[in-house]
C-alpha cells in the first residue's frame, strides 16, 4: 500500500476511534449533528423523507474512498442522463445449498438456510464461507445446530467434517436450555486480535435460570473465533426482538445493533444503537457514549403488500393489521456507500409462508437512509415448489464481489413437501454487475452530467461502463465551471467497452496530479451507453481503496487495494 492510501485510512480511523460524535465529519465531507444518533419519536407509514445530506450536500465531497455510485443525487449536480436501477439475476442452478445430512432435519422441518448468518470470502484460506441455520438438534428441550460450508468458486458448495461434532459440518450447537433464532456472522478485518477475527451474534432465547419452563427474554449472545469454526462465549446483551441483527458500520468503525421493535403505526420495525466494541460495555439506555437505542426505521406506504392473496388480518393479531412492514435490515460498507437489504413483510397469507421479499437501500452516514427504488431486489416465485417460493432473506455480509459480479446469498422456502418449512430452508444465489445497483443512461443523442465540486489525492481517472457501441467522454471543470486543459472534452480519449474498469486518458497528460486536493467538477458526455461509477484511484491498477462488503477472491483485506 503506498502512502496515499494508508494515510486516508489511518485518518478515516482517526476520527472514528475517537467517537467524538459533535460534529464529527465523515470521509465524505458529511458532518454529522451534535445529537447522534439522532432521537426520532415515532414512525408513521409517510413515505422515507430524503436524508439530510441530500438535502444540504458537503459544500466539497471528498472522494478518496471507494468507487463512487449514482444511487442518489448525493455527487451529482446537473445531468440529462436517465437513472435506471437494476436487479440481480437468480443463478438458474438455485439453490446453491439444500438440506441433504441427517442432522439437517427430514420432511417438512428440513433446514439448511441463510437467517442472515453469514456469507464472506476468507481471504486467509482462500474459501468462500458460510454460516447457516440447520435443523432441531432436539424438540425438548429446543435447541438447534449452526453449520458452516466452504466453496472454491461460490457456486459449488461443500459441508466439510469438522471436529466440533465429529463426522459433521456443525460449527456451534445451542448452549442448554437456549435456543437460536436470528444470527449474523462478520468477519472483522479490523480486529488485532487473531482470536476475534470472526464474530458471531445469535439471538438467543431459553429458560431463565433454575426456573423450568419461565422463557427467557431473547439476547444477542457474542461469540468469537479464529477460523469460523471454534467458537467461545463473550458475553450477553439487554433484551432485544427475535430477528434482530448486526452490521459493522466500517466508514465509522462502530458495531450497528439493528434491534427488533414495533410501532403502532408500522408494527415491525428497527431501533438503532451503535457500540465502539462488542460486547457492548452498556445497555441499551445506558450512557453508552450518548448514543442509546432510538426508533430507526420501518416500512411505509410506498412499500405494497399483497391484498391478492389470503392475508392472515384478525382482530388477535393487531400486529398483522399494518398493510406492509419491516422484518429486517441487514447492511456492509461496499465501495463509497452503506447498501441495506430491507426484507419487507407483505403480509401473512394462510396457505403459503410469510412473504419476505429483499428490497435494497442505501446510507452515506449510516443512519439515515435513501430507498428510491421500491420493488422487489431479490423476490419471492409464485410458483408453489421453487426454492424461493416464501421468506427471503438476506445473509450477513449482504454481497461478495466475484470478479466483475456481485454475489448476493438469499434464503427462501421452497415448499416442496406438503407442510412447508416457516423459515429459511434453502439458500440461492443471485448476481449482478459489479456497482450494478444503478446506471446514469443516454441514447443516441449525448447526455451530460455535472458532479458537485468534489476533490482527490489520486491521479488516475477511472470508470465502470457499458458502451460498447457508443462512448464516453469526460472533462474536469475549474470553480468557475470552465474545462481546465488539457483535462478537456475535445482533448479525452473517448471510452468505448463495457468493462467495469476502464481508464479514462487525455491526450498530453499523464496522470491527475497537478489536480491533486484541488476542488474540481468532472463532466461525463455520454452517448449509448450506461455509467454505473467514477473513482480517482492513487495508482495505474485501479485500486479504489474502498469496502468490499464480504470480500471475494483478490481481496486481502477490508478494502480494494489491489484493483482486482
Amino acid at each position: 500500500m503506498n502512502s496515499y492510501p494508508r494515510l486516508a485510512l489511518v485518518a478515516v480511523c482517526a476520527i472514528t476511534q475517537s467517537h467524538l460524535l459533535a460534529g464529527e465529519v465523515l470521509y465524505n465531507g458529511i458532518t454529522l449533528p451534535d445529537e447522534w444518533p439522532p432521537r426520532i419519536a415515532e414512525l408513521t407509514r409517510d413515505p422515507l423523507a430524503l436524508p439530510p445530506y441530500l438535502t444540504a450536500p458537503p459544500a466539497i465531497i471528498p472522494i478518496d474512498i471507494g468507487r463512487q455510485l449514482f444511487v442518489d443525487d448525493f455527487l451529482i449536480e446537473q445531468t440529462t442522463l436517465e437513472r435506471t436501477f437494476h436487479h440481480p439475476q437468480y443463478d438458474p442452478a438455485n439453490p446453491v445449498l439444500v438440506p441433504d445430512k441427517p442432522w439437517e432435519g427430514q420432511g417438512a422441518r428440513m433446514r439448511a438456510g441463510c437467517f442472515s448468518d453469514g456469507v464472506w470470502f476468507d481471504a486467509r484460506d482462500q474459501l468462500y464461507k458460510m454460516w447457516y441455520w440447520a435443523s432441531t438438534a432436539s424438540e425438548k428441550p429446543l435447541a438447534f445446530n449452526t453449520c458452516m460450508a466452504t466453496s472454491r468458486d461460490g457456486i459449488h458448495w461443500e459441508k466439510p467434517a469438522f471436529d466440533v461434532v465429529t463426522g459433521t459440518n456443525i460449527v456451534l450447537r445451542d448452549e442448554p436450555n437456549t435456543y437460536r433464532n436470528s444470527s449474523t456472522v462478520w468477519l472483522d478485518h479490523a480486529d488485532a486480535d487473531p482470536q476475534r477475527r470472526f464474530k458471531m451474534f445469535r439471538v438467543m432465547q431459553g429458560q431463565d435460570e433454575g426456573v423450568v419452563g419461565k422463557k427467557q427474554g431473547n439476547r444477542i449472545r457474542v461469540s468469537f473465533s479464529p477460523d469460523g469454526i471454534h467458537w467461545t462465549n463473550a458475553g450477553n446483551t439487554d433484551n432485544v426482538g427475535d430477528r434482530s441483527t448486526v452490521f459493522q458500520n466500517a466508514f465509522r468503525n462502530v458495531w450497528v445493533f439493528g434491534i427488533r421493535d414495533g410501532a403502532p403505526a408500522v408494527s415491525r420495525c428497527r431501533s438503532y444503537a451503535e457500540f465502539p466494541e462488542v460486547p457492548p460495555k452498556s445497555n441499551w439506555t445506558g450512557a453508552n457514549h450518548g448514543r442509546g437505542k432510538t426508533l430507526w426505521i420501518g416500512a411505509d406506504q410506498l412499500d405494497p403488500d399483497r391484498p391478492d392473496q389470503n392475508l392472515r388480518r384478525t382482530a388477535d393479531r393487531p400486529w398483522d393489521l399494518v398493510p406492509s412492514q419491516l422484518y429486517n435490515l441487514d447492511a456492509v460498507a461496499y465501495e463509497s456507500v452503506m447498501v441495506g437489504l430491507f426484507a419487507i413483510w407483505r403480509g401473512q397469507p394462510l396457505d403459503r409462508p410469510k412473504i419476505n421479499e429483499l428490497c435494497v437501500g442505501y446510507s452515506r452516514d449510516g443512519f439515515h437512509w435513501s430507498r428510491p427504488d421500491r420493488t422487489a431486489f431479490c423476490p419471492v416465485s409464485e410458483k408453489r415448489g421453487d426454492w424461493n417460493w416464501g421468506n427471503v432473506q438476506s445473509a450477513g455480509g449482504c454481497c461478495l464481489i466475484a470478479g466483475d459480479k456481485l454475489h448476493f446469498y438469499v434464503g427462501a422456502v421452497s415448499g416442496r413437501e406438503e407442510r412447508y418449512h416457516p423459515d429459511p430452508m434453502n439458500v440461492g444465489l443471485a448476481t449482478l454487475r459489479r456497482d450494478g445497483f444503478a446506471s446514469m443512461d443516454a441514447g443516441a443523442s449525448e447526455g451530460i452530467l455535472t458532479t458537485r465540486p468534489v476533490k482527490s489525492s489520486g491521479k488516475y481517472l477511472f470508470v465502470n461502463l457499458a458502451a460498447p457501441q457508443g462512448e464516453l467522454r469526460a472533462e474536469i471543470l475549474d470553480d468557475k465551471g470552465e474545462p481546465i486543459a488539457p483535462f478537456t472534452a475535445a482533448n479525452c480519449e473517448p471510452v468505448t467497452i463495457d468493462s467495469t474498469k476502464s481508464l479514462v486518458k487525455w491526450k498530453g497528460a499523464a496522470d491527475l496530479s497537478t489536480l491533486a486536493g484541488q476542488p474540481v467538477r468532472l463532466r461525463f458526455h455520454l452517448k449509448s451507453g450506461a455509467l454505473y461509477a467514477f473513482w480517482i484511484a492513487p495508482d495505474a491498477n485501479g485500486a479504489s481503496h474502498g469496502y468490499v462488503a464480504a470480500g471475494g477472491p483478490g481481496f486481502p483485506g477490508a478494502t480494494d487495494t489491489t484493483g482486482k
